[in-house]
């Protein structure tokens, strides 16, 4: 391809005869609405993460505050977690914090901060005698 300019206008020529080729790009956009605070549901906070606990815990009273509970951990790669507290309405905190650590604790979480989107669904299924 070569590029040329007449008069104020560019022209493209294509000199390539043998050659032939393709490119090709692909794009994906995804938008959503920005949240405040800038978290999901649950908000990991490794125990080496670049901000700690009490970090986050200024934010989330800043931003949202009384949504979110900070739950402290003493020992682990998990130092704490930051959970919507309208999740507890749902699921108990035991049963939500032991299921969430399992699969926490699968990725290597220590240095990170990791936002978490929990979709709760629970259904129920009756039999009764007619």
């Amino acid at each position: 391809m070569v590029i040329t300019r007449e008069k104020g206008n560019y022209n493209m020529k294509d000199i390539s005869k043998k050659v032939s080729s393709k490119r090709k790009a692909e794009m994906n956009i995804r938008f959503s609405e920005f949240e405040l605070p800038p978290m999901q549901d649950v908000l990991v906070i490794g125990r080496r993460a670049p901000i700690g606990p009490e970090a986050v815990r200024r934010m989330v009273d800043a931003l949202a505050p009384e949504q979110y509970e900070l739950i402290i951990f003493d020992d682990g790669p998990v130092e704490a977690v930051a959970v919507r507290i309208s999740l507890f309405r749902w699921i108990s905190k035991d049963l939500l914090l032991d299921n969430l650590l399992e699969e926490t604790l699968k990725i290597n979480i220590e240095k990170t901060l990791l936002k978490v989107k929990l979709d709760l669904t629970i259904s129920v299924c009756k039999e009764v005698i007619i």
